[in-house]
C-alpha cells in the first residue's frame, strides 16, 4: 500500500504543468497515463492479494470439510457392511 502511496506523491508533482497546460487532452492524459496507472494498479493488485488469500483459505476449508465427509461416509458404509453380515447371520439362525 505504500507504493500507492508513494506513486500518488509522483503523480501530483506533475499536476500543476498538466493544469498550466490549459489542454483538456494533456489533462486527460494525466489522469488515465500518470495517476491511475501510478496508483491505482498498485490498489487493484493489493486488492487481487486479498482476493487470492481468502479463496486459498476456503479452498483449504473447503478440502478439510470434503475429507471429514469422505470419512464419515466410508465408517456409514463400513457399519453399513457390518449390520449387513448380522442380518445375514441372524437369517440364517432363524432359519435353522
Amino acid at each position: 500500500m505504500w507504493c500507492a502511496y508513494i506513486f500518488a506523491f509522483l503523480a501530483f508533482i506533475s499536476l500543476p504543468a498538466a493544469i498550466n497546460s490549459h489542454d483538456p487532452i494533456i489533462i486527460v492524459a494525466w489522469i488515465a497515463q500518470t495517476f491511475l496507472q501510478l496508483v491505482l494498479l498498485p490498489i487493484i493488485i493489493v486488492g487481487q492479494n486479498v482476493q487470492a488469500a481468502a479463496s486459498d483459505a476456503r479452498a483449504e476449508n473447503d478440502h478439510k470439510t470434503l475429507l471429514a465427509i469422505h470419512t464419515l461416509t466410508s465408517e456409514v458404509h463400513d457399519i453399513n457392511q457390518q449390520q449387513t453380515e448380522i442380518l445375514k447371520i441372524l437369517e440364517k439362525r432363524s432359519n435353522v
